[in-house]
């Protein structure tokens, strides 16, 4: 169930980066408040995770994934530019959340 609530947290933590942008510095209402709301939602589920999972395990994936999932839906929505650097840092990330996963044996 942990891995469950961790999912749920990235999901909350990529609609809180790309809602930032969209709040144009907490100046519009709405975006504002949906903002706010997913990052308290990526914190208490994060925090659910992290019942079980180790805080380095947990919180590196949470911001690993939810790196590389701002920076890929950056691109579809705000139309970011995606480099070969920017996947190279994609396939780093991946690469090191799988090991420290393994590592771990969680």
């Amino acid at each position: 169930m942990h891995w469950i609530f961790l999912a749920i947290a990235i999901v909350f933590e990529i609609a809180f980066a790309l809602g930032t942008n969209a709040t144009r510095g907490f100046t519009r209402l709405w975006p504002s408040v949906l903002t706010l709301l997913a990052a308290a939602g990526g914190i208490f589920t994060l925090g659910l995770a992290l019942r079980t999972l180790d805080v380095g395990v947990g919180y590196t994936v949470w911001t690993g994934i939810g790196s590389v999932g701002t920076v890929t839906l950056g691109a579809l929505v705000y139309k970011e530019r995606i480099t070969p650097a920017k996947v190279a840092s994609f396939a780093a990330i991946i690469a090191g959340v799988v090991l420290l996963k393994l590592a771990a044996g969680q």
